[in-house]
């Protein structure tokens, strides 16, 4: 059996399907994949990611490791703002995409992905310089997500103003929900609103609780694995270990906006200047024929394989099957190709990302 989260009873109390994952047993699943997808997407979705990784970043040079360690450029950030980045190995490939938030000067908070906790803080430290500290807080850490149209209705009942992040990627690092002391931040792994909210674990179970009671009258429901991957997809957002890898460069997964080339040197920022043009291309499928398009299926053009797909599904709401694919040619949208899937080829059509892009 895995790790347990600060949540793990909470879960199995409310009969959620358990599997292992990234060293954790977590909930897949409670009520059904697409019933909580759906949730998610029309009211709102309550979501353990206790399994995040946690690391902080001090020192006088803490700003300057973090500028050559990763591939955007933090040097404009405001106290409270977040940013994204991937962490690129010396190849150009990506050792992990993260999010960095600035506490305030020479304070960094930093949210690595689960399996890749400690690799990524291994990395930093073998790489670090000058006066720094990096120091893995995780396990004293849990992560709460409430995401959705109906969270940050839900959210205001339970705290103050004053504790709600006005701007996506800010956050309050003083909030406070309900006697709770908490870390609120507005970002998330959905393509909706929402925030996700950090505490220590002692708290994990009452803020749980706390925010289900509060959000019952706007159908709030706790969600798992399964509804947190498709939601993601149906977003277009990266995952590693799929979209992502030590062989894959962020400039061929569309992450061009993270990688700011004309910031100073940074990890990997030779080897993509040298091998910008071989690269891949990624791009969204369409399902057209039936079936559903899976991760690492071939992807044809004119009976030549031109690439293979990172992820795939049927996206509960959009109500077709999608899959992301890195092509070795670029191909305009709306060009139809061939995709492999358990029963042989079906057609599909090169499409525009995200696949879903909220309104509101």
């Amino acid at each position: 059996m895995g790790l347990k989260t600060p949540l793990y009873h909470a879960h199995i109390n409310a009969k959620g399907r358990m599997v292992e994952f990234a060293g954790f047993t977590l909930p897949v699943q409670y009520s059904g994949v697409i019933g909580e997808h759906m949730a998610v997407r029309t009211r709102a979705g309550l979501f353990d990611v206790s399994h995040m990784g946690e690391i902080q970043c001090t020192g006088k040079d803490s700003l300057a490791n973090l500028q050559y360690m990763l591939t955007n450029d933090f040097s404009n950030m405001a106290d409270g703002q977040a940013r994204y980045s991937p962490m690129c190995n010396e190849k150009g490939g990506t050792v992990d995409d993260l999010i960095v938030y600035k506490r305030e000067e020479n304070n960094y908070f930093i949210v690595v992905n689960a399996s890749n906790k400690d690799k990524d803080f291994q990395w930093m430290l073998e790489h670090q310089f000058g006066d720094v500290t990096f120091t893995d807080i995780s396990d004293k850490i849990a992560q709460i997500a409430l995401q959705g149209p109906k969270a940050m209705e839900i959210l205001g009942k339970v705290t103050e103003s004053k504790s709600i992040p006005e701007k996506y990627y800010t956050a309050v690092f003083d909030g406070n929900i309900s006697g709770i002391d908490c870390i609120i931040s507005r970002t998330g792994y959905t393509g909706e609103d929402g925030v996700e909210i950090y505490l220590d674990g002692e708290d994990a179970e009452k803020l749980w609780n706390l925010l289900l009671e509060a959000g019952k009258e706007e159908g709030l429901i706790p969600c798992g694995l399964g509804a947190r991957d498709t939601l993601r997809l149906e977003a277009a957002m990266p995952l590693y270990g799929h979209e992502l890898n030590s062989d894959t460069s962020p400039l061929e997964c569309g992450l061009r906006f993270a990688v700011k080339m004309a910031k100073d040197d940074f990890i990997g920022k030779t080897a993509m200047l040298h091998n910008e043009e071989n690269k891949r291309v990624r791009v969204g499928l369409k399902g057209i024929g039936r079936g559903i398009i899976r991760e690492n299926a071939a992807v044809y053009l004119e009976d030549k394989i031109i690439g293979q797909t990172t992820s795939g599904t049927h996206f509960p709401f959009l109500g077709y099957s999608g899959a992301i694919a890195l092509l070795n040619t670029n191909c305009a949208t709306g060009t139809n190709v061939d995709v492999m899937t358990r029963n042989g080829k079906i057609k599909a059509e090169i499409v525009a990302l995200p696949f879903y892009k909220r309104t509101n």
